[in-house]
């Protein structure tokens, strides 16, 4: 357990490259699960490794070791090291819980007001228009989700492209978008080192609804002008005040790469400065697949090693 415990920890420093470059060569959904599963599944192997570390320290304190019925000398290693090294797994915990908590917590009040604030205007079906003359747009989730544009924004684009805008955020309510941002973020409260997932995930998201929206108005071009018209638009502006800062808008994120993408003839992979060969992305994804699969492993016979340490030192004690 010794060593196995501080693998899940370091593990991070090698696999969120690896899944950053891996998603830039794969289509934006499939990008946008690979990001959000590495993230939730590193995240998971954190706290576990930090759980492990608290537990093994807390069962060498007198107490605790009288309480389980256990024979301190059997449980092995240096009483001190463990009993620092649970306290600092243990502060880290709490600092990840509430960090979790007041994450999630600020999600929903910032949700709760813009849905409010969306209330307060006339609705079309699912369209909600403000009547802010900053240029604006952003898909507000919710019983029904709500695409919520602003006046500014609709004086801006003629209608072909306001289509266009609309269908690109309709994509965001449909994917349920913003509970992938929201599991990274709460992720990266577990290791800091998964926030460098952030981008590149909100990124192959609006890549993910640039590329239904043009499915869906069935011209490509049309929705790359309706993205760098809106983004252009909207640069000179603050983002509406009531917009949270969770929710997706189409002028997020690169947008010369998101419509050099739509422009493109190749609809799957994103054109980045970097492109990985075939083999190469293949190469990368056995190791981001073994870093995960060793993190998971070693948490697992960690675990296994303690509660193999509790029943010896259980049986000792009860002789």
């Amino acid at each position: 357990m010794i060593v196995a415990v501080w693998i899940p920890l370091l593990v991070p420093l090698l696999a969120v490259p690896a899944a950053r470059r891996l998603a830039e060569s794969l289509p934006p959904r499939a990008a946008a699960w690979l990001l959000t599963g590495c993230a939730a599944l590193l995240a998971g192997c954190t706290t576990a490794a930090l759980g492990l570390l608290l537990t093994a320290g807390a069962l060498r304190l007198p107490p605790v070791a009288a309480l389980g019925h256990l024979s301190l000398p059997l449980l092995g290693g240096d009483p001190a090291v463990a009993v620092t090294a649970a306290c600092v797994a243990g502060g880290l915990l709490v600092g990840c819980a509430t960090a979790v908590v007041r994450s999630a917590g600020r999600h929903r009040a910032e949700l709760r007001t813009a849905r409010s604030d969306a209330d307060g205007h006339p609705a079309s079906g699912d369209l909600v228009v403000l009547p802010d003359s900053a240029p604006d747009a952003y898909a507000l989730p919710g019983r029904p989700g709500r695409v919520v544009v602003t006046a500014g924004m609709l004086r801006a684009l003629p209608p072909a492209e306001r289509e266009a805008l609309f269908a690109h955020e309709r994509a965001h309510l449909t994917g349920r978008h913003h509970l992938f941002l929201l599991t990274v973020a709460l992720a990266s409260a577990c290791h800091p080192l998964l926030r460098a997932l952030r981008a590149p995930l909100a990124y192959a998201l609006e890549r993910w609804a640039d590329e239904v929206a043009a499915s869906q108005v069935g011209d490509r071009r049309v929705t790359a002008r309706a993205i760098g018209r809106a983004a252009l638009a909207a640069r000179p502006h603050a983002p509406a005040p009531s917009r949270p800062r969770s929710v997706l808008a189409a002028t997020a994120g690169p947008v010369p790469r998101r419509v050099a993408a739509l422009l493109s003839t190749d609809r799957t992979a994103d054109h980045s400065a970097v492109r990985t060969g075939f083999r190469g992305r293949h190469l990368i994804a056995a190791a981001l697949l073994g870093c995960i699969a060793f993190s998971a492993a070693s948490a697992l016979d960690a675990a296994a090693d303690l509660h193999e340490t509790v029943e010896v030192a259980q049986g000792e004690a009860g002789r």
